[in-house]
């Protein structure tokens, strides 16, 4: 365990350095909302909400899009092609400590995110959660680990750098924009709603936009048994193809 922790702390200082996630991660959830704030806040949005209160989850939802899809495969794709794997192989370091430590750190990137986005909305803007704040945090989560789980399958199957850039742009992109995270859902026609339900952080951000309003979502537990799935399977898919070089 105090092995574990020491290259934690060593991957964390490393993952805080470049500022990119802190940067696309962090302050631009937290720069989204104010804006949204000062063009409709309380406006309507819908029957009993305002685009404040349905854009709080979404936008926590970005940091976790970040960290998993950017972050995670990233650094461990660079970590390869820079041949740091090939050295840890020579150590009694085994390949869960390393995708552990690193998804810890991008874990903590993702509540760095949250935190400031629950900060701003409610101490400057006025924020109320009209959910359970317990069953919120679960929510998010359920949805921080089973996205995760897909940026790690996507740092074990990726064995370049160029393939791993050409993936994560595939997937972060359309993860971001298509599920509502920075654009409202609700916006999109009905061929293109149909695309994105397709999408597992489109289910992650309906699950945490309806607990966080209060509000009942049918097939719930269809959701959170598809997001415990991803998140077993892409898990141990990752660990059994984990290569270090």
């Amino acid at each position: 365990m105090k092995r574990f922790l020491k290259l934690y702390l060593i991957e964390q200082k490393l993952a805080l350095r470049p500022g990119d996630m802190l940067l696309f991660g962090v302050a631009m959830p937290v720069g989204v909302m104010i804006l949204i704030n000062m063009i409709a806040g309380q406006k309507q949005a819908g029957e009993g909400f305002t685009y404040l209160e349905s854009s709080f989850a979404s936008l926590i939802a970005v940091g976790i899009c970040a960290a998993a899809f950017m972050g995670l495969p990233l650094t461990i794709a660079d970590y390869r092609d820079k041949k740091i794997l090939k050295h840890f192989f020579t150590t009694p370091c085994s390949p869960l400590w390393i995708l552990g430590s690193d998804m810890l750190c991008a874990g903590v990137t993702a509540l760095l995110s949250a935190i400031s986005v629950a900060l701003v909305s409610v101490v400057f803007l006025g924020y109320e959660m009209q959910g359970n704040v317990l069953a919120f945090i679960g929510s998010w989560l359920l949805t921080l680990v089973s996205m995760f789980s897909i940026g790690l399958l996507m740092a074990s199957l990726c064995r370049t750098i160029k393939s791993v850039n050409a993936v994560t742009s595939l997937v972060y992109f359309p993860m971001l924009f298509l599920s509502g995270a920075t654009i409202p859902y609700e916006l999109f026609p009905s061929g293109l709603q149909k695309v994105a339900g397709v999408l597992p952080m489109t289910q992650g951000i309906k699950l945490m936009k309806a607990v966080s309003m209060g509000v009942e979502l049918e097939g719930v537990w269809k959701i959170v048994v598809l997001l415990l799935g991803i998140t077993l399977i892409c898990t141990a898919i990752s660990v059994k193809t984990f290569r270090w070089e």
